[in-house]
Order: C-alpha cells, then structure tokens, then sequence
C-alpha cells in the first residue's frame, strides 16, 4: 500500500510540475510545432525524337516559397527578401494577398530557379524570415535551347480560368502546365502524379522531421516523328529568313521535320517571363509566336496550278498532248492578264506548261473549269481545311466560290477572278502543312494522310499509351493515269533544262518539284523601282516550292515557303534541296547563291 501510494505521489507531483508550473512553456511550444503538407512535384515527362535523342528533359531548381498564414511580418519580409534576390514587393505583396485570401496554407512560389548566389542569401537569412523556405523541384529544360520551340512548345504557370475549367484536375494553383504545342497535346500524360510529405516544422519554419512521405510518380514519355538532325538542317535553313518548312514521309504522314521562323526561346517562359519582354514577343511585326508552317496562310501561287491540272485531265476538258499558243498575255474585255515571261512561252502541252509553269495555259484551262469545279477539286484534295495535324492550331485556309463572294462581299464572282485563282492568286489561300500533304499524295498514289508528329507515348510502367498509326483522310478523286502524267511533269520542273525548279536537282537522285511565286502586291504598285532588288522586303513576293525525293521511291516530301522571298526558283528550291539531301544522306552540293538560276518563274 505504502508503494502504491508512493508512486500515485511522485506521478501526481510529475503531472503537476508539467501542466501547472511548466504548463505555459509547453503550451508554447506545441503551439509553434505543427505538421505542414508539403507536395513534392512530379518529374515530367521526357520528349525524345524519332531516334531517341533527347529534346526536353527536366533538371533540379530552387524554388523561393511562403506560407501565407506563417508570416508575421509581410512588409518586411518583402524588403529583405527584394534585397537577397530580384523580386517585385509590390508584385510579391499581390501574390500573397490574393493567394492568402483564399488558400492561406498553400505555399506561394516568390521566386522560381534561384541563381547559386541568390540561393547562398536566403538560405543564410531563412531562420529569421517565418514562412518563407525553398524546395528544390524539377524544371522543364529544354536541352537544345531554341530547338523546335512551335512543336515542342512551352510550358507556363496554370491560371485561375484553367484551374476553373476542370481539364486540370491534377493541377493546382502555381504549377506548370503545357501551354502549347505537344506539351499541351500531351500534357495529361506528360505531367505526372504528384506526391506528398508530412513535414514538421517550428515556429519559424524550419523542418523538424518528415513524418511521412508519398513518392510522386513521373510523367509519361513522349516520342516524335521529327529527326532532330534533320529537324536542325531545316531550321538552319531559316535562319536569316521569315517562312516555314515542313518535311513528311509521304507513306505515311509522318513528319520528319516542322520549322518555323522567327522563333524563341521556350526556358524564358518556365520561371515566369518578363511582362516587358511578353509584351514585345506579341506585338512584334515578326510575330515570332506564330507557328507559320501550320497557321501561316499564303497564296500558293504556281503550286496551286497542280490542282487545276487534274481537275482539267479528270474533267476531260484538256488532253495531255493538246497544246496552247502563249505570247506572254491573255486579254479579256480591256483587261490583259500577263504571264510571268513576258515574251511568252509559245507552243506549249501540259507537261511543259508545268515544268515552265506557264500562266496563260492555266488562265485558258481555269476559264474552262470556272470556279465552282476548281473549288470542288481543291477541297478534295484536302485545301480549305485544316490536315488534322495531331500538336497545335491549323488555319484552314482558304478555297474561295461564288457562294463565298457573295456571302462576304455581297457581289458575285467574276471571271476575272477566276483567271487569277488558277494560278493560286486572288483570295486562294493555303498553309505550309497543307502543300506537303497535297504534294505528298500526288508521288504516293493520291493518298491524303493526316500529318502526325507522336510517334509514341510510353507510360512509366513502360505500357504503351498511343502509338501512331497512318490514318487517310482521302483520297484524289482522279483516275491514275492522270496522276501518273501530273506526276512525270512535276519531275520535269526539276529535271527538265527548262523547269523552273532546277536548283533543287540532285545528281543520282530524281526529284519532282514545282516552283510558286505569292504576289504580295500588285506589280502596278511596285513599276516605280527600277530593280527587283530595290523593292521594299514587305511588298517583295513570297517564294514557294514543294519536293519528292526519290521521285519513283518517296521517302522524303518538303514544302518551303520564304516570306517576301522573291522567286520560288531561286529562293525556296535550294532549301528544299538542303533538307533532302540531309535526310537521304547524300553529299551536300551548295547551291552558288551569287549564280542566277535558269528560270525565275513559279
């Protein structure tokens, strides 16, 4: 009894020093431990090319962070902080109200990718600072800088009005998430599952112990079409110009390469980028944003001469050997439409009023057609709509009737009209991404496959999650010996010691070509400058021209169109020829860029 009585004793006296005497101590000290979820961000996935080369990856970067509910003194942590690191007080400031008004235990990302020195000073600083601590996270990088940034695209912090939508249920306020391009087509798959940790923490925020911990669960991989070799030669191309090009396998839709320039570089985008900086990309006159080889729209010019051809052969209105008187003009009424030589072609069939890319012959086949058919030809072959391309915004372009006249004018087509859109002028528009498919159909049968640049997305438990597959979206409607005589004339415009495209020909390879000169501007407001070379880059036409290499065996198609290039013959072809020699590995032959070329027509 006695010992009984003796423990109840001292347990009594224990209790009573802890909770009367050190009661407040305690009380105190309980109150400044507490437990903080912290999320730990996923690794995101990894985009590969065609061969496996890595294209975007991820890297450790520290992160500045604050608990809104944590700090004591907002004023003055801004101010020191502004003083470690280059933050905006009044920006921050904003960030925490709002942030803290509505989620005030959810950490709110100050500054993101800390520089080494910026790091060194808060880390020194953290203990006096309540609230604030740094997590290293993953940052997307893009390992080849200003590589592919149309395709690849970029990612950004997620917004209220994303959040809202609910395509982001994974998502919460302050990550990254693909804003554009095949980090937007795949961001699903390519973000992750996030984990978690109990992390406990004293009063001034620092960490204790981790209580328990969710490993995150990494994105899956994605892998393209595009050749990263090939991708970089076409860019290359581009470097000192405005335009686009695009490369497909003609079998299958596959794109081998997709450029656009100007670019930019997708990292400024990742920590944030500069409003200053914004707000010059979008008003830029370049507009360097602007994916051109899928929402850029052009004339065709002479390329668009291909459809008139077909339409005319399945039509029965032309025969191949049937040929035409071209004195360099054709008048209607008052009016004279003029072909780009102007002493004229003279006698000419349809194989060489393509591979001279005549304009009074198609003036002579359009009228016969009238609008209506070659409207209707057109759009099956896949003009005036969007390919379907599978990673960012199409422009459908634009395939005009009298329907669509009146509809927008209010007055009814002319024939005049019609003259001109048979030669891909007049209000015939088109986009880079449309000319490779069209030309890629003609060299494999008149098949139209959708373009597709994801060749793979492979899950983290390497399951399969898309893999592509050639799907066709038509076919030509022509008979195949129509294709087949369209297609010997298109090897001629390169191989022929008359065609226009022959700075795209290469020894012990045939390719089929054909040239195409966009006016901008009428020619009547350019007659002042004596020289072509004297005429201002904005009115300067835009030069086209689109490739099949081999021509009996295609593996590779390109479409390049140089903005304000000039003639299709002399600008675009050697570029073509640039690409396709780099993908079929044959020796590269530059072309004399100080040499004329044999025809400057398109």
């Amino acid at each position: 009894m006695v010992l009984i009585f003796s423990a109840f004793a001292v347990l009594i006296l224990r209790l009573w020093f802890l909770q009367i005497l050190q009661g407040p101590t305690f009380r105190e000290k309980s109150e400044n431990n507490r437990i903080r979820l912290r999320d730990i961000a996923p690794f995101r996935g990894i985009i590969f090319d065609r061969n496996g080369e890595v294209l975007a990856d991820n890297r450790p970067a520290y992160d500045l962070y604050v608990i809104p509910e944590e700090v004591q003194d907002r004023q003055r942590l801004l101010s020191e902080v502004s003083r470690m690191v280059d933050l905006d007080p009044l920006k921050a400031g904003a960030a925490i109200d709002k942030a803290g008004a509505r989620y005030p235990f959810l950490p709110v990302c100050l500054l993101r990718d800390m520089q080494r020195d910026q790091l060194a000073k808060v880390e020194t600083h953290l203990y006096d600072l309540p609230g604030l601590f740094i997590q290293v996270q993953p940052q997307r990088h893009y390992v080849w800088d200003d590589f592919a940034t149309h395709l690849l695209g970029y990612v950004g912090e997620i917004t209220d009005q994303q959040l809202k939508s609910g395509r982001f249920a994974d998502n919460k306020p302050g990550d990254l998430i693909g804003k554009s391009g095949i980090e937007a087509r795949w961001q699903t798959h390519l973000n992750g599952v996030r984990g978690g940790e109990q992390v406990e923490v004293d009063a001034s925020g620092r960490q204790i112990r981790v209580v328990s911990r969710k490993a995150p669960l990494p994105g899956a991989n994605v892998h393209l079409t595009i050749d990263r070799k090939l991708q970089a030669v076409a860019e290359s191309c581009l470097a000192d110009k405005t335009g686009a090009i695009v490369a497909l396998d003609p079998t299958n839709g596959q794109v081998l390469a997709l450029a656009s320039s100007p670019d930019y570089d997708p990292n400024v985008f990742i920590g944030g980028i500069d409003r200053t900086l914004w707000k010059e990309m979008i008003s830029a006159e370049s507009s360097p944003l602007q994916n051109r080889a899928l929402s850029g729209q052009y004339p065709p010019g002479s390329i668009f001469k291909i459809v008139v051809a077909l339409a005319g052969l399945q039509e029965g209105l032309i025969t191949p050997s049937e040929t035409v008187f071209c004195n360099g003009v054709y008048s209607i009424g008052n009016f004279k439409y003029r072909c780009w030589k102007r002493q004229g072609h003279g006698h000419v069939d349809l194989r060489q009023a393509l591979v001279q890319s005549c304009d009074v012959y198609f003036y002579l086949l359009g009228k016969k057609l009238g609008i209506e058919r070659i409207a209707r030809y057109a759009r099956a072959f896949g003009l005036g709509q969007p390919t379907g391309f599978d990673a960012g915004e199409e422009k459908a372009g634009l395939i005009p009737d009298n329907d669509w006249k009146k509809k927008t004018y209010g007055v009814s087509w002319q024939l005049g009209e019609t003259l001109i859109s048979s030669i891909g002028q007049s209000f015939v528009l088109v986009t880079p991404i449309q000319m490779a498919t069209l030309f890629s159909a003609v060299f494999n049968g008149g098949v139209l496959y959708q373009p597709q640049v994801t060749k793979e997305v492979i899950g983290r438990d390497n399951e399969t999650i898309f893999r592509c597959e050639p799907v066709v979206k038509g076919k030509f409607p022509v008979d195949k010996v129509h294709l087949e005589r369209v297609k010997q004339a298109l090897v001629g415009v390169v191989e022929d010691p008359r065609g226009t495209g022959s700075r795209c020909r290469i020894e012990g390879c045939a390719v089929g070509g054909k040239t195409g000169t966009a006016q901008v501007v009428a020619l009547e407001k350019a007659k002042h400058y004596e020289n072509e070379s004297d005429i201002p880059w904005r009115y300067r036409d835009h030069a086209w021209f689109v490739a099949v290499a081999p021509a009996y065996n295609p593996r590779i198609a390109v479409a390049v169109l140089v903005e304000h290039g000039g003639h299709g013959g002399s600008t675009a072809a050697p570029l073509a020829k640039t690409v396709i020699e780099s993908y079929l590995g044959l020796p590269l032959q530059s072309a004399d860029e100080t040499g004329k070329p044999k025809d400057t027509a398109g």
